[in-house]
């Protein structure tokens, strides 16, 4: 991968106005697509498969009056007597009856049935103290319900008639005062304003301080301008087809803000280290995006998982907002990939960092170094303390409750808000969050006695303050009864009396004679998908913690290192839940963080927090133990655990920590300061589903960078020693290999220039070998082909035969030395490789015209032949023979044996200077492996 993305991020340098030219295409297109279009948001959450939404579909078949979305509307009397203004009231109830789209109002003073309206009867809401009455207007099911955005106009129109209608009765009676909740006609805004600009100003300000330029620092802040607005436009284009809720497009900007950023800043980190190198512009871009860009991919690509693995949950809203959100995130990994290279080749010169003047004498080292030398110095100390740490932060998640807020919790000073807290004042929360239960009385004979008889049941649930209305449909086959209880619909006591209904209901039906008895409407819709999102936790919990063991283990190769990583990740997610809870559960710091109710969060929120803040963890882990990881390598670390010198491995190892750490915590550091102020920036957020997630991810990014990654790892890679490296050979052998620190760029630059010095060749094997589950299968073979050569190998193993052919055809990875098949470099080309090569089994097998190395095994006369027309149309051949096969070629084949290599019984390849013509005779002079490059060149 990194050879791919190092030639696209070369080009992009080279091609900087193209790529940013048709970013801006993009962009403006989608653009002018949503201005068309227009911004079509849902505020509903709903879930399939559960009794609240089936009951709704019941309601809009067999009573639509009760199927659409009601809005309730208060009258307070300021003399404390509401009697005295029933006439207008009365008057109110009429017009609001008689207007366009209502479907029926409730007649605060009570009322019996009205069969020849359908009309349902209603109980008085006179308050205890006289002062209030409450009426609920009922839209028709046509211009939308509990759960749909359909009829949007038409629902608009109605609000506007409401409006209008409320202040006529206002000016006709000042003594009465007259507030609605709003729901009817309800607009959908982003919920994004200036407030969350903050972050990025911060972001901007870390930027400047970590390079020291302007032009440098606001080069990441337009790359993530381009990956958030064709993310964010292209999700408001999409919510004119499918559902989208309000809470998708500022959950998307918000990650991909972060991540835009962030990537970016380890982009451009990575090319001003090549610039300060002497390298070009468009070298340094190409060289970044293959290491730092490597890695951006697959931090990129655990996040997109983590969200799209929302979809465990089976609701469809998270998954649109998994999938949306995955989407700007996708969008943020290609603007890194393409544009911040293009930025980089534009910038040029401008990027190279100043030459700093000569450091003091002195060598005394820096602050990262030091930290981490205090770290590990007494590393269990370290890891105690950030394990009490983070266990006493995670404490208050014990006051966290997850639920569907309402109305309650909006902002104070909106008109939900105001007009809730003053039912609630006047009646009790409950008021806020009437239930609606239903049942099928086509078999009752006495369909007024059996709607009576459940009223008076349902009544007598603890938790039940009274019934608003209970009436048959026009038909009399369904009945009706609207209950209020005596606690809102995010506390968990009215989440007892909808499961007390639904325990009873087979009770109740063989009671009454009904059918069918269910219980529906917002409360108990949002009750179902707080339940279904909370079941929906561990699932995805699994998912992602597995998720984050694997991938880990593929990459660093190790057992310790995922099991660590996954560890911290854990611990800084309940630190982040745990600061949500005494936020939102205990209600500290609520008032300066603008939470005006606490009590219960939005039931999203934390496979949310999980998904995100897991991609965004694995992104650092990456960046800082990769660094490590090269170290210990490169330091000598396997070679000396390999020969038992375990105080050399052990000494490697705490070097490896300390050198690694330093190179990347820097970066790593602006990053996760960076991230945090994106996510702090939401806070303020309109949208009171957004708030908790902000602060859980603005704590648990910085818990996690700083307290996880920065402090316990480097603690618990000393504590392990060389130990952190392990991982069993036979397990390594099944897992892919994957270059996110592009290891393969050094491997694919250094064949570039020995190809300027020895030409081009289709395969070159440096002390290449080979090892699989049956052991080892070759070593130390050293042989280079051009086009039309010809090697003639020759073993008494069939397993070294094997492993060569899977070698050049890309099915069996070297453990060891340089591969190169057709200018692709073994791991990275291994796709391009198995397309070049193939084994000639058969005089008329096929040969794809694309081939350019060839594999025989053990030709007869016949296929000798093949060999010399393959040759002369310029395809390198390899011929592998057993052991006693001549050393040449059968007599009058017209086959030059270029190179002949002998492997013997323990696998060890050794090259010879081959015959040309078998006439000449087996020849058995050895020539150096060091030579055969001279030889070819």
């Amino acid at each position: 991968m990194s050879a791919l993305l190092h030639s696209l991020g070369r080009w992009c340098a080279q091609h900087a106005a193209r790529v940013l030219a048709l970013w801006l295409v993009v962009v403006a297109a989608l653009g002018g697509l949503v201005g068309a279009t227009g911004v079509n948001l849902s505020s509903a959450f709903t879930i399939n498969d559960v009794e609240s939404m089936e009951g709704l579909d019941v309601l809009a078949n067999r009573l639509p009056q009760a199927a659409g979305t009601s809005e309730q509307v208060l009258f307070t009397a300021q003399d404390g007597d509401i009697e005295a203004h029933r006439a207008t009231i009365d008057g109110f109830i009429d017009a609001a009856g008689a207007l366009e789209g209502v479907a029926a109002v409730t007649h605060p003073f009570g009322s019996e049935a009205d069969t020849t309206t359908a009309t349902p009867a209603s109980s008085s809401t006179v308050s205890d103290d006289g002062a209030h009455v409450l009426a609920q207007v009922q839209a028709d099911a046509s211009i939308g319900s509990l759960t749909s955005g359909a009829g949007t106009g038409a629902a608009q129109r109605l609000s506007a008639d409401l409006a209008d209608l409320i202040e006529t009765t206002r000016a006709a009676d000042p003594g009465l005062a007259i507030q609605s909740s709003g729901t009817i006609g309800a607009t959908v805004s982003l919920g994004i304003g200036p407030q969350e600009l903050v972050g990025v100003v911060i972001a901007f300000v870390v930027l400047l301080l970590t390079f020291g330029s302007v032009l440098v620092a606001g080069a990441p802040l337009v790359a993530a301008f381009f990956g958030v607005a064709t993310g964010m436009l292209g999700i408001l284009a999409v919510a004119n087809t499918i559902d989208v809720n309000s809470v998708t497009p500022v959950l998307a900007v918000m990650i991909g803000l972060a991540v835009g950023i962030d990537y970016a800043l380890f982009i451009i980190s990575r090319a001003r280290e090549y610039l300060a190198g002497g390298v070009s512009g468009a070298d340094a871009a190409g060289r970044a995006t293959a290491t730092a860009g490597s890695a951006v991919v697959f931090a990129g690509t655990t996040v997109i998982v983590a969200l799209c693995g929302l979809a465990v949950a089976r609701i469809p809203f998270l998954t649109t907002m998994g999938i949306a959100s995955a989407a700007v995130v996708a969008c943020a990994v290609l603007v890194s990939l393409t544009v911040v290279p293009a930025l980089i080749g534009l910038l040029g010169e401008r990027l190279r960092p100043r030459r700093r003047a000569a450091r003091s004498t002195s060598s005394r080292p820096g602050a990262a170094t030091r930290w981490v030398r205090g770290v590990t110095r007494h590393p269990w100390l370290s890891i105690a303390a950030v394990v009490a740490l983070l266990a006493v932060a995670a404490v208050p998640v014990t006051g966290l409750r997850l639920a569907l807020t309402d109305n309650g919790f909006e902002p104070k000073g909106t008109q939900a808000r105001d007009t809730y807290d003053a039912i609630a004042e006047a009646y009790g929360d409950g008021y806020n969050s009437p239930i609606i239960v239903i049942a099928d009385i086509t078999t009752s004979t006495d369909p007024l006695g059996v709607v009576e008889d459940l009223s008076q049941r349902l009544e007598a649930i603890d938790g039940v303050d009274d019934v608003a209305m209970a009436t048959p449909n026009q038909d009399a086959t369904l009945a009706l009864v609207q209950i209020r209880p005596t606690h809102g619909q995010a506390d968990e006591r009215t989440e007892a009396v909808v499961h007390t209904i639904r325990d009873r209901a087979a009770q109740w039906q063989e009671e009454l004679g009904t059918t069918h008895l269910m219980v529906t409407g917002q409360t108990a819709v949002a009750i179902d998908v707080a339940e279904s999102l909370n079941s929906a936790l561990l699932p995805f919990g699994l998912v992602v913690v597995g998720l984050s063991l694997l991938l880990l283990m593929v990459v660093f190769r190790s057992l310790a290192v995922p099991v660590t990583a996954t560890l911290g990740y854990l611990g800084s997610l309940a630190a982040g839940m745990g600061v949500a809870g005494a936020v939102f559960g205990w209600g500290w710091l609520a008032d300066p963080l603008g939470v005006t109710k606490v009590g219960a969060v939005i039931s999203f929120m934390p496979v949310i927090v999980m998904g995100v803040l897991f991609g965004l963890a694995m992104d650092y882990e990456v960046f800082l133990v990769s660094r490590m990881r090269e170290e210990w390598i490169h330091g000598g670390g396997p070679a000396a655990v390999a020969a038992g010198r375990h105080d050399e491995a052990r000494a490697i190892s705490q070097r490896a920590v300390e050198t690694g750490f330093t190179g990347s915590a820097t970066v790593v550091g602006a990053a996760a300061v960076i991230m945090t102020a994106v996510f702090a920036g939401f806070i303020p957020a309109e949208l009171v589903q957004i708030k908790p997630i902000a602060i859980a991810l603005t704590v648990g990014i910085a818990v996690d960078a700083f307290v996880v990654r920065m402090t316990l790892i480097p603690a618990l890679m000393s504590a392990l020693g060389p130990r952190a490296w392990w991982l069993p050979r036979w397990l390594e052998r099944q897992l892919p290999v994957i270059d996110v620190e592009g290891e393969g760029l050094a491997r694919t630059l250094e064949h570039e220039a020995w190809t300027a010095e020895h030409g081009e060749v289709v395969l070159r094997a440096d002390g290449v070998s080979a090892t699989d589950a049956d052991g080892a299968a070759l070593a130390g073979l050293d042989l280079t082909l051009a086009p039309g050569e010809v090697a003639l190998v020759r073993t008494s193993r069939s397993l070294s035969r094997r492993a060569l052919a899977a070698l050049v055809g890309g099915r069996l990875q070297p453990s060891g030395g340089v591969l190169v098949v057709g200018g692709h470099v073994l791991p990275d080309g291994t796709a391009a490789i198995q397309s070049v090569t193939t084994a000639v089994h058969a005089y008329d097998d096929p040969v794809d015209p694309r081939v350019r190395l060839v594999v025989v095994d053990d030709p007869g006369q016949r296929r000798w032949g093949r060999v010399a027309r393959l040759a002369a149309d310029g395809t390198a051949v390899i011929v592998t023979v057993g052991a006693e096969a001549p050393l040449a070629p059968p007599a009058g084949c017209d086959v030059e044996v270029t190179s002949l290599v002998d492997v013997d019984a323990d696998g060890t390849a050794h090259l010879f200077r081959a015959p040309s013509r078998a006439s000449d005779g087996p020849q058995t002079t050895t020539r150096p492996a060091t030579e055969e490059t001279e030889v070819h060149a």
